[in-house]
């Protein structure tokens, strides 16, 4: 009898109480994604859609078990990697990748939760630009984050963006600052009325514009790890990077549009991961 095989996802990301992002996230996006979800926790926070109240560290041995552990059994076609939020974190889930021989790495460069709270002690910013980066095959970092990596790659602390036609040269540049990857920049952070990230692909040159109406609603928190974990998803079974991009887009997009019709808790409400599956 030929018995089947899973498309394996392994998440790498802090916990998220409230379910909207995280690795609460991550595990419902890549489930609805069609793949199966395995799970490293690198931080238990209490948090709401009103916002982070505390973050407690998982030890770094733990961490690195836990990647050590599912890797070493069950495999992954890919893997997404979130909150990291110290220098020793940072090198401790690089060394267990690299160990591991990971392939497919989708990194998103959680720095600041949707309510304002930092995620990410400074000395980890660095050692996550110069160390992990790198060594993932694409990033997916908002405005602020890009700005945050791009000032910590050029050295120059008054860099802005501030308009949609800035973004294929940021991306092209957050490419060459940070070892050659291929970028995601999601313009979820700008004020037009379309939001059109870019892709930009390392191994072909070119820039690829993702469009979309932009939805009014707060219901926004975890669209960074939702996005990340569709494209690492889309990654496992089998997509180009190009269609992983476009793939990514269309399911946050919809996540989007279908949790707008729902009102949960009383700060930014998660997107619906399950939009597929129950309205």
């Amino acid at each position: 009898m030929n018995m089947k095989r899973y498309n394996r996802v392994l998440t790498i990301a802090g916990s998220d109480s409230g379910g909207g992002a995280g690795i609460q996230a991550d595990i419902k996006t890549i489930e609805a994604c069609g793949c199966y979800a395995e799970s490293a926790i690198t931080a238990i926070t209490v948090q709401n859609t009103l916002g982070v109240e505390a973050v407690h560290p998982v030890p770094v041995e733990i961490i690195g078990g836990q990647i050590d552990a599912v890797l070493s059994d069950i495999g992954a076609d890919a893997v997404k990697i979130g909150m990291l939020h110290s220098r020793e974190v940072v090198l401790c889930v690089r060394d267990a990748l690299k160990r591991n021989n990971a392939r497919n790495i989708v990194l998103d460069p959680v720095m600041v939760s949707t309510s304002g709270h930092r995620l990410i002690e400074e000395d980890a910013v660095e050692a996550l630009r110069s160390e992990l980066v790198p060594y993932a095959d694409v990033i997916t970092p908002n405005i602020p984050e890009a700005e945050i990596l791009l000032r910590c790659g050029s050295g120059n602390a008054g860099l802005k963006l501030e308009l949609q036609d800035e973004l294929p040269d940021a991306a092209r540049m957050l490419s060459e600052c940070c070892g050659g990857v291929s970028v995601l920049l999601k313009a979820g952070h700008l004020s037009e009325e379309q939001v059109v990230d870019v892709f930009y692909d390392s191994k072909t040159g070119q820039c690829h514009k993702l469009p979309s109406v932009r939805v009014q609603t707060r219901n926004t928190h975890g669209t960074g790890c939702t996005m990340s974990s569709a494209f690492a998803s889309m990654l496992a079974l089998g997509k180009t990077l190009p269609e992983a991009a476009e793939g990514a887009k269309r399911f946050i997009n919809e996540a989007i549009i279908a949790g707008a019709e729902y009102s949960i808790g009383h700060g930014f409400g998660p997107v619906h991961h399950l939009y597929k599956y129950w309205k």
